[in-house]
């Protein structure tokens, strides 16, 4: 074998990977990624796992990329364990749909596909017909791909040494070795599968050894999982775990099948045609490794969790709590999740006001120390949202996804200063403490009045945001207590004033009060951004709720 034999073997592996992924993403994005987004809402009825796991699979074309998907959901808490056990199970069976394609032996139109796909991917302007394009265009490139792998390895056939290899090395232990190692290296089992298909086809593996390859080609697609799942929360490890079990239990069952069976006469009954023998081998592994251990499923999980006992706290402070960057790749589903985040973060920062706020009032020093630790949350999250929300801007989203991205860039930026102001009032709040600065009881009573109009309106905000509705009434009552809470800053500091020219209170201490007004009247100003980041119509006036002015 030459060098430009070589290195059309490996011009072959490149067409033949970039013609999976280009017919799996034009697939994918012609069905929409509600597909994926399905995976999500999967009920606890396993058998509608594995359904779903091979029909999304038989779209992306890749069962890596499901389990990984997989891996990202069970992390974010959207999908357990059971459920992820029936996905993985499915998933092995969607992936047998490139080894058929490749056994049908479609290489005589993989030209005019080719140009047509290239062809509607140019010149036609509408988005789904250029998605088919694109996976009628992956379609030709995969099978030209192929055409190229078998042509380089064509002069094989004259070398001794590797026809020696094949013919008289066909030892299981080899053979799983090999396929393992190809398909963790190439990172795609549709791709080392059909370079397996390719020699087969050039007569340079016989249907005996060719099994065990496809065994360790089936473990080793189970490196990208493991690889995705480093570092993330035990759950999502045991995920991982859980398909790296259920394909080598699988190879034990069909090595013992193999061993005392007729089971390679069969395969060599059904076709003359080595390349079909190996899809219908891989076919039959998977079919019936699922029936085999769907049974078993729970013991599968319970093996899992022996083998990633729980070692990591509970509830890390600084860590997502319901996204994870695996969710990347179903842009739906990572919108959702990074919400939750948001809403989560917003839920932080109202409820360290209200302590902070609580704290200065009543002269506590108490919860200063969990104030800023929760703090620290806030900016961890604040960070982490504005990363990944640059992360899920960039992908495909629809319409209604791109608007709610928009506006959570904006109501993080509110969030994060409402949390500022906490801090604020808790650094107030020492000084009080150590200084021994005295507030009278009138200004005591005023700051107390002015924070339940600010955690109302807090309360009332997030709540709108959360639920991404905002009634006209509800817009009337905010604009009312956003009102309120301005015309409470102006008619104290008044106050205020009066009291110093009668020397009612210390210059110190007054200016700590001043400046707590200004920090309730502009977290009351943050609150109001975040319910009003709603709005159907930005700049539409809403009148404040009268009633509710008066009442204060």
């Amino acid at each position: 074998m030459t060098i430009t034999h070589l290195l059309s073997f490996f011009a072959g592996i490149g067409l033949f990977l970039y013609g999976i992924n280009a017919m799996g993403d034009g697939l994918e994005y012609a069905a929409g990624s509600k597909m994926k987004k399905i995976l999500g809402a999967l009920t606890k009825n396993r058998f509608l796992a594995v359904i779903m796991g091979a029909l999304v699979t038989a779209l992306i074309q890749s069962s890596s990329a499901t389990t990984v998907m997989v891996v990202g959901f069970v992390n974010a808490g959207l999908m357990n364990l059971a459920q992820a056990v029936g996905v993985i199970m499915g998933a092995n069976i969607g992936t047998t749909v490139t080894s058929v394609l490749i056994a049908l032996d479609l290489s005589d139109i993989a030209p005019i596909a080719l140009f047509l796909g290239v062809f509607v991917m140019l010149f036609v302007k509408k988005d789904i017909i250029k998605h088919i394009g694109q996976t009628v265009a992956g379609f030709g490139m995969l099978f030209l791909g192929m055409d190229t792998m078998s042509a380089a390895m064509e002069p094989l056939r004259d070398s001794e040494v590797f026809v020696h290899f094949m013919t008289n090395y066909s030892n299981p232990i080899v053979g799983i070795l090999i396929g393992l190692v190809l398909t963790a290296v190439i990172q795609s089992s549709s791709a080392s599968i059909g370079i397996l298909q390719a020699l087969a086809i050039q007569g340079l593996v016989p249907i005996e050894f060719a099994i065990y390859i496809l065994l360790g080609q089936n473990i080793g697609t189970c490196v990208t999982a493991l690889l995705s799942a480093a570092g993330s929360k035990t759950n999502s490890k045991r995920t991982a775990v859980m398909h790296l079990l259920f394909n080598v239990i699988g190879t034990l069952i069909f090595l013992l099948i193999t061993a005392f069976t007729p089971y390679t006469d069969l395969l060599e009954g059904i076709s003359d045609n080595v390349s079909v023998q190996i899809s219908t081998a891989h076919i039959i592994f998977n079919v019936v490794s699922t029936i085999i251990l769907f049974p078993f499923a729970n013991w599968i999980i319970k093996m899992a969790c022996i083998l990633v006992p729980d070692k990591e706290p509970e509830d890390s402070k600084l860590e997502f709590k319901f996204y994870d960057e695996h969710l990347l790749t179903t842009p739906p589903v990572a919108v959702e999740q990074i919400g939750k985040e948001v809403v989560r973060m917003a839920y932080l920062a109202r409820d360290n006001f209200d302590r902070a706020a609580k704290s200065l009032i009543n002269n506590d020093i108490s919860k200063c120390e969990k104030i800023v630790s929760v703090e620290e949350v806030i900016n961890f999250l604040n960070h982490g949202i504005t990363r990944n929300l640059v992360k899920i801007n960039a992908l495909d989203l629809d319409y209604s996804d791109a608007k709610y991205i928009g506006r959570l860039f904006h109501v993080i930026n509110d969030i994060e200063r409402i949390g500022d102001h906490a801090v604020n009032l808790s650094e107030a709040t020492v000084v009080r403490s150590n200084e021994k600065l005295a507030i009278s009881d009138d200004a005591v009573a005023e700051l107390e009045n002015m924070r339940k109009c600010v955690s109302q309106l807090l309360d009332l905000s997030i709540s709108c945001f959360e639920k991404q509705e905002l009634t006209i009434e509800e817009a009337k009552k905010i604009e009312a207590l956003e009102t309120i809470s301005d015309n409470l800053k102006d008619r104290y500091q008044d106050a205020h004033l009066r009291r110093l020219n009668h020397e009612h209170c210390e210059t110190r201490a007054g200016m700590m009060f001043v400046n707590t007004l200004i920090d309730f009247e502009r977290v009351g100003d943050h609150a109001k951004n975040i319910a009003f980041a709603v709005r159907k119509k930005p700049g539409e006036k809403v009148a404040a709720d009268e009633n509710i002015i008066n009442s204060f």
